[in-house]
């Protein structure tokens, strides 16, 4: 059973990889980071 912890905790795996691919942009990436993270459980 896939269940939305399972997919909020692969979401925040992807968003950690994500932030540390665009490092040079700090402001941006912890910004856009916490948008996603609230928002992420409704959309999945």
């Amino acid at each position: 059973m896939y269940t939305i912890e399972m997919a909020y905790a692969r979401m925040r795996e992807l968003q950690d990889l994500a932030n540390r691919s665009r490092a040079h942009q700090p402001t941006t990436a912890h910004r856009a980071g916490r948008t996603r993270k609230l928002r992420a459980p409704k959309k999945r």
